[in-house]
C-alpha cells in the first residue's frame, strides 16, 4: 500500500489497528521474555508504520502520537532495527515540521542503533538521512562527506542478507533520492538532477510514490537551472493521483511558487497553473 499510493489514512488505520491487535496479545496466555520482546518489536513496528503513513500523508499532529507509541514499544523490545526505523522516521518528521535540530539529533540516534554495526547497508540509510539534514543545515561540506560515507557504506553491504521486510525499499536508486533531496536544500541543481535521473533509472516499477516524489523533486531541480519549459513538462508528468498525495503535493507546491516568482508571466506558468486547477 505504501509502495504504490503513499501514506493514506487507511494505511495508518491499518497499521494502528494491527499494532492493537499485537498489544492485545501481550495480555492473554503465558510466553517468555523472549517472545514477548518480539511481540513488543511487531507492535513497534506496525506503530512506525502508522507513523510513517501519516508523516507521509502530511498529517503531522497526529505523526507524533504514533511516534510517542512507536519510541516506548521498541525500548520495551530492545529491538535495534526496529528502533533504527523508529529514529529514522522520527527525522522525517521533525524535518517536515522544520524542527531541524531535533531531525538531526534522531538521525544521529538512528545512526547510533546496534543495527548500524553490524550491517554496512543499515548505515549507509543512517548516512544518507543524515546527509539531507547537513544539507538542510546549510553545511554542505558535511552533506557531500556524508554522502560519501553512504554510497561507501552501500557498496560494502551483503545484499543477499536477510533483512526486514519494511528494509527493502532501500537500494542504490533510494540512495540517489535521498541525495537528490540533499543537493536541491544544497541548490546544486545540475547534481540533483543527475541524482534524480539516476534514481527513476533504476527505481523498481512498483514504487509509484517514490517515482511521483522523484519527478517532482526532478522538476526543481531543472527549474533551479532556468530550465522552465523542461521543468513545467516534468511536473506534469507526475501523475494526478499522486500530486495530491501529501509528500509530493507539498513539493509541487514549491515548485509552483517558485516558477511564479521566476517566470509568473510566461505560456509555460499558466499552462502549469491550469493543470494544476485540472487535478486539484
Amino acid at each position: 500500500m505504501d509502495d504504490r499510493y503513499g501514506g493514506t489514512l487507511d494505511l495508518e488505520r491499518h497499521s494502528a489497528a494491527l499494532a492493537r491487535e499485537t498489544l492485545s496479545l501481550q495480555q492473554n496466555g503465558t510466553a517468555s521474555s523472549r517472545i514477548r520482546s518480539e511481540l513488543y518489536a511487531v507492535a513497534a513496528a506496525f506503530a512506525t508504520s502508522a507513523m510513517w503513513a501519516a508523516i507521509d500523508g502530511r498529517r503531522l499532529d497526529v505523526a507524533q502520537d504514533h511516534l510517542n507509541q512507536a519510541v516506548t514499544l521498541s525500548g520495551l523490545a530492545g529491538d535495534s532495527a526496529v528502533q533504527f526505523r523508529v529514529w529514522g522516521h522520527a527525522s522525517a518528521l521533525y524535518y517536515q515540521l522544520g524542527r531541524h535540530t531535533d531531525a538531526m539529533a534522531a538521525s544521529e540516534a538512528s545512526r547510533a542503533t546496534a543495527i548500524t554495526r553490524r550491517d554496512p547497508l543499515f548505515a549507509s540509510l543512517a548516512l544518507a538521512r543524515l546527509a539531507v539534514d547537513h544539507a538542510d543545515s546549510g553545511d554542505a561540506k558535511a552533506a557531500l562527506r556524508t554522502l560519501d560515507q553512504a554510497q561507501e557504506a552501500f557498496d560494502r553491504a551483503d545484499q543477499s542478507l536477510r533483512r526486514p521486510a519494511w528494509m527493502r525499499f532501500f537500494d542504490q536508486a533510494e540512495l540517489d533520492n535521498l541525495a537528490t533531496f540533499a543537493y536541491l536544500s544544497l541548490g546544486q541543481w545540475v547534481e540533483a538532477e543527475h541524482r534524480a535521473h539516476r534514481c527513476l533509472t533504476g527505481l523498481r516499477p512498483d514504487l509509484e510514490r517514490n517515482r511521483a516524489l522523484t519527478r517532482a523533486n526532478l522538476a526543481l531541480a531543472q527549474l533551479g537551472q532556468g530550465d522552465i519549459e523542461p521543468a513545467v513538462a516534468t511536473a506534469q508528468a507526475v501523475p494526478a493521483e499522486m500530486a495530491r498525495q501529501g509528500r509530493v503535493r507539498k513539493i509541487l507546491g514549491d515548485f509552483t511558487h517558485r516558477l511564479n516568482a521566476m517566470a509568473p508571466d510566461t505560456h509555460e506558468a499558466h499552462a502549469w497553473l491550469d493543470h494544476r486547477t485540472a487535478i486539484a
